[in-house]
This record gives structure tokens, sequence and C-alpha cells, in this order.
């Protein structure tokens, strides 16, 4: 790694998008190519002299709100992001927060716990932290997020998954209101000194850009702990569930998650997926 490896490759993005990929007019007299810094900064909400000064390594110690507007100003993957935050951790020498504030979000399944899951079968359910990592399912609920990509790595994490994952959006039609109640969930969880969300919040930051940033940054919205949730599934299309969550208020920030048919054509479809005789999931009322 060089000395400066953070400001060349925001230097290297800028030159390489168009102005015309991020809406602005191309003229003759363009010097440079790609954006401006003056362009870029406009874009992100920043200075000139400040994203000078990051392009030159005069600063190395960029927020997770500046990256993440820096990524959306110039139009990065997801890959490009987290190249974009790996650069930063390492030109800042910043090491993974202490966690002597807060214990790490619980993995363990308690054994009377993960009984009760078991016996839900075949109804979609999941066991979630505080931070939203899947920790336990059903096999209802696999056949059902697998496909969608929600179980996707070693720890799949809903909130990222929402956020993160191009899927996400074709999965919930109604993205929007589930982004929503998913920040309003982690924000009703985790304390402001918690080092374990913290880190979680400033990935996302840099990684999803404003529509996540902005969400934590507006005033909490009260989650939802129980409703209907559309979902478009590849293999058995549009499903409706309703769905109930159930705290552990002594393990610490634990939930279930539980999803049933919101309409009979949702029960038919999920008896489909789990190999079943229609019936086997009847429809509740909305």
């Amino acid at each position: 790694m060089s000395d400066n490896e953070l400001g060349a490759f925001l230097r290297t993005r800028r030159e390489a998008v168009t102005p015309t990929e991020v809406g602005l007019p191309s003229g003759p007299r363009r010097r440079t190519p790609g954006l401006r810094r003056s362009e870029v900064a406009t874009l992100a909400g920043i200075s000139v002299e400040y994203l000078t000064r990051l392009e030159q390594g005069r600063d190395r110690n960029p927020s997770p709100q500046v990256l993440g507007a820096l990524a959306d100003a110039l139009r990065m993957t997801i890959e490009e992001r987290l190249h974009l935050r790996r650069l930063e951790k390492l030109s800042s020498g910043a090491d993974i927060p202490c966690c002597s504030a807060a214990p790490p979000p619980a993995q363990a399944v308690r054994p009377t716990v993960q009984a009760v899951v078991d016996r839900l079968e075949p109804t979609p359910a999941v066991l979630l932290n505080r931070l939203s990592d899947v920790i336990a399912y059903t096999t209802g609920y696999e056949r059902v997020a697998r496909p969608l990509g929600l179980l996707d790595g070693d720890r799949p994490n809903l909130l990222r998954f929402v956020f993160t994952d191009d899927r996400a959006r074709t999965a919930f039609p109604d993205w929007e209101r589930v982004a929503d109640e998913q920040v309003a969930q982690l924000r009703s969880e985790v304390s402001l000194i918690d080092p374990h969300a913290q880190q979680l919040i400033d990935e996302l930051t840099v990684l999803a850009g404003a529509p996540f940033a902005d969400r934590v940054a507006a005033v909490p919205g009260v989650p939802r702990r129980s409703g209907v949730q559309r979902l478009t599934h590849p293999e058995a299309g549009t499903l409706r569930l309703s769905y109930e969550t159930l705290a552990l208020p002594d393990v610490d920030g634990q939930r279930l998650l539980i999803h049933l048919p919101a309409d009979d054509a949702t029960a038919a479809a999920l008896d489909r997926l789990n190999g079943r005789q229609p019936g086997g999931l009847r429809a509740v009322g909305c």
C-alpha cells in the first residue's frame, strides 16, 4: 500500500465518472477527464477544499457520512464501497472499536429457544439478535429466504441484506417501508454507546450511502412488531406474510420473527415450497 491509497482511489473514481452519468452537462472545454472536484464536492455536500485534502492525503479521517456521500456522488458499486471503507481504515490506522461498553451481540441459541424454533416447523420463523444477525431459523424460513439471497454468506444479516444487496429491492416490493422498519428496529434495540452497533452503522453508511444514512439521522420511528409483509419469491411468486415479533428480553435483544400466510394463495405457495399437501399452513386474518 502506498502512502495515499485512499486519495488515489477517490481521484481515480472521480476521473472515471462522466458528467452525463451524474446528470451534469458535458461541455467542450473540460480539461480533466471525468468530473471536476467542484462538481463532486457539490454532489457530495462537502467543500472543494476538503475533497482536495482527501485526495492529496492531507486528511485521512473522513467520517462515515462523508464516505457514504462521496460513494453516492461517484456512483460506486457495493464492491467499490467495500474497498473504499477498507482503504479508509488502513489510511487512518483505526482499529476495531473497543467492545467494553457493550457485550458482543449474542450468537448462541439457548437450547429451549432452539426447541421452540424447531417446533414451529414448517412455519417460516427466524431468530435474530440485536443487530439483526440471523442466528437460527426453521427449514420453512430457509425455503423462503435462501432463494432471495438473504442467507448468503457466513453471517447473514437482515439489515445488511435490505440496504446493500440489490436483490432486496426485488424481494421486497415495499422496500421503502421495509427499510424504515429495519432502521427503526435497530435504533430501538441498541445504545448509542454500543460499539458493535456503531461499527455496523458506519459500515452501512459507507456501503449504502444516503438511503441508510438519512434514515439513521432522522428522528427514529417506533418499530412495528406485527403486520403484513409482501415478498416477491423467485419460485413461489408473490407472497403476503403476516408476521409477529416475539422478544426474548433476557437474551440480550434476541427476537423471534414468525411468518404466517396472510391469504389462501400464500398458504398454498408455502405448502408447495415445503413439499406438503395443501392445508398444512392455514391463512390467518390480517
